[in-house]
Order: structure tokens, then C-alpha cells, then sequence
């Protein structure tokens, strides 16, 4: 085969051009300035060529409208709409009973830990086994606690803040007796013709701190703890008698051992020093009187509403004594005697 002269190509069939690159279809294809790209170009497909790129035409803005009363901007002054006041009050009404209902339920569930608690103390031995903790003394020393308490585990939930504000009144009372006798002593440092107040208010501390706390404390705490109009009824009668105490003890007459306001301003001409010291212990003594008297009334109120009564402090009391071993045991023996004296009478 013939090579061609002019450089062509050697292979081209006769009749075809010798330069493939003046192919007609790859002519067409070439760059222009009509095209945005050549990623359109496709040699395995013939098609007519895309239409010449031109830019998109800016959108024309729509008319302005009147601003719709959702997307109108309030002046500072106009008040903003929030809702009808019925969806307020009654999405109010839903958060306080929602609140009410968990404040319930987290009472109901402190109740079953102090139950629960006083079941496991129950199951490990009951009250023989549980050492009692008040007064709170160390170990080394030969008096050993005489009562158990423990407020949270054993008094239910709604009257533990009750029988904490009488535990604080019991111990403000005893601090005032206290600050009593100081106050005395001081007084009949000053005057000597006052030593039988002075010796009244030594009385008063050795025999009030105890007793207040057996008479009328531990019935009122035995009282929420079980539920016992018996020790109900004993709190109510010992513990007015106390108030009748506190407000004599405010009033504090002369040669009583009270540090009252009359004993106070008494010596206010004899030493003033003395006078405002007792005059501070009629003060710490007129507050016991008025919490005393505020307690008093709120027990009996949850007294009222606990559905004791008399008849069933009654039978509380038939129930305890007959149930007490001595006098069961002591009634078996009038029993045993009586009868055999009947036999032995002719």
C-alpha cells in the first residue's frame, strides 16, 4: 500500500479526508464562545448542541401588602396578647394540682421509709433490741440513756414538725430555768434578804427539767406515735397546768425563786445591773408562755381531727391495764386470796 505524499493519513479509506480532526462531528463540538462548557460534549452521541447559556433573570419582588395583624410589630406601649385569661388561669390551675399531687406522693413515700424502717427494727428484735438514745449521755457514764427517740423514723410525717417545736419548747424552757437560777443567785448576791428565791430557783431546775420532760413531753410524743387518746388526754391536763406555771414564772413574784417582771423592777432601785439581767429572764420567760399557750391550741386542733375521743381514751386505758403484767399477776393473787378465805370461812 501506497504511503500518501503529503503526510496524510496511511489508513483512510479512499474518499476520506486525511485529517480525522477535520471531522465534521468533531468540528461541531469544539469550543465557541456559545458555550458555557465543554461537560456537555459526548463523542458516543449525536445530538443537536444545547441551547447557549444565559444568565437567570432577577425575580421580580412581589407587591407590598398590608402587614397581617399576626406579623405586625407592636408599638412598646401596646400590650402583648398572651391568650384568653381562662386558658391562663386554668393552665395555672393544672401546675397547682400537678405541685399538690407531688407534694402527696413524696409524703406518702417518706411515710413507707419510716414504715419500712420500723420494720426491719421490727424484724431484727423489735423494741428489745433497739437501745434508747436520750438523754444523750457518753458512754463512760453510769447513768445510761433512759427513753428511745427519734422523731423522724417514729412520729409520722405531718406531726413531726409539731413534736419538734415541743422538743425546742422543752429545751427553751429548761434553759430558762437555768438562766433563773443565775439571775437569783445574782440577786441575792446583791440583797441578801433574797436567799429563799435563790434556794426556790435550785428547786426549780432539779425538779422541773425532769418531770416537764416525763409529765407532759413523752405523752404528747407517745400521743403522735401511736395515736393514743390516752396520752392525748394526759398532755392536755399536765401540760395547762405548765402554762399556768410559765405565766407565773413571767410574772415572777417576790421570795417565788421566778425571775418575773416584778421581782425585776423590785430590785431595779437596788442594782440596775442585776434588774436588766432579770429583767432578760422575764422576757425568755413571757416568750415560753405565749409558745405554750400556741401549741397548746394547735395540738388540740390536730387532736380534734384525729377522731380520738374519751370513750376511746377509755378503753386505751381498761386495754393497758389489764394487758400489764403486775397487775394482772397482783389480781390473780386478791383473786386466789379471797377465794380461799371463802373456803376457810366456817
Amino acid at each position: 500500500m501506497a504511503q500518501s505524499q503529503d503526510g496524510g493519513n496511511p489508513f483512510a479509506e479512499p474518499g476520506e479526508l486525511d485529517n480525522p480532526f477535520q471531522d465534521p462531528a468533531v468540528i461541531q463540538h469544539r469550543p465557541s464562545p456559545h458555550y458555557a462548557t465543554l461537560d456537555v460534549y459526548n463523542p458516543f452521541e449525536t445530538r443537536e448542541p444545547p441551547p447557549t447559556y444565559e444568565p437567570p433573570a432577577p425575580a421580580s419582588l412581589p407587591p407590598p401588602s398590608a402587614p397581617s395583624q399576626s406579623s405586625r410589630k407592636l408599638s412598646p406601649t401596646e400590650p402583648k396578647n398572651y391568650g384568653s385569661y381562662s386558658t391562663q388561669a386554668s393552665a395555672a390551675a393544672a401546675t397547682a394540682e400537678l405541685l399538690k399531687k407531688q407534694e402527696e406522693l413524696n409524703r406518702k413515700a417518706e411515710e413507707l421509709d419510716r414504715r419500712e424502717r420500723e420494720l426491719q427494727h421490727a424484724a431484727l428484735g423489735g423494741t428489745a433490741t433497739r437501745q434508747n438514745n436520750w438523754p444523750p449521755l457518753p458512754s463512760f457514764c453510769p447513768v445510761q440513756p433512759c427513753f428511745f427517740q427519734d422523731i423522724s423514723m417514729e412520729i409520722p410525717q405531718e406531726f413531726q414538725k409539731t413534736v419538734s417545736t415541743m422538743y425546742y419548747l422543752w429545751m427553751c424552757s429548761t434553759l430558762a430555768l437555768l438562766l433563773n437560777f443565775f439571775a437569783c443567785l445574782a440577786s441575792f448576791c446583791v440583797e441578801s434578804s433574797n436567799g429563799s428565791g435563790f434556794g426556790l430557783s435550785f428547786l426549780w431546775v432539779l425538779l422541773f427539767t425532769p418531770c416537764s420532760f416525763v409529765c407532759w413531753y413523752r405523752p404528747m410524743y407517745k400521743a403522735f406515735r401511736s395515736d393514743s387518746s390516752f396520752n392525748f388526754f394526759i398532755f392536755f391536763f399536765i401540760f395547762f397546768a405548765q402554762d399556768v406555771l410559765f405565766v407565773l414564772q413571767a410574772i415572777g413574784n417576790p421570795g417565788w425563786g421566778f425571775s418575773g417582771w416584778i421581782s425585776a423592777m423590785v430590785l431595779l432601785k437596788t442594782n440596775v445591773a442585776v434588774a436588766v439581767l432579770m429583767m432578760l429572764v422575764a422576757l425568755f420567760f413571757t416568750g415560753i408562755a405565749v409558745l405554750g399557750i400556741v401549741m397548746l391550741q394547735r395540738i388540740h386542733s390536730l387532736y380534734r381531727r384525729t377522731g380520738a375521743s374519751f370513750q376511746k381514751a377509755q378503753q386505751e386505758f381498761a386495754a393497758g391495764v389489764f394487758s400489764n403484767p403486775a397487775v394482772r399477776t397482783a389480781a390473780a393473787n386478791a383473786a386466789a386470796g379471797a377465794a380461799e378465805n371463802a373456803f376457810r370461812a366456817p
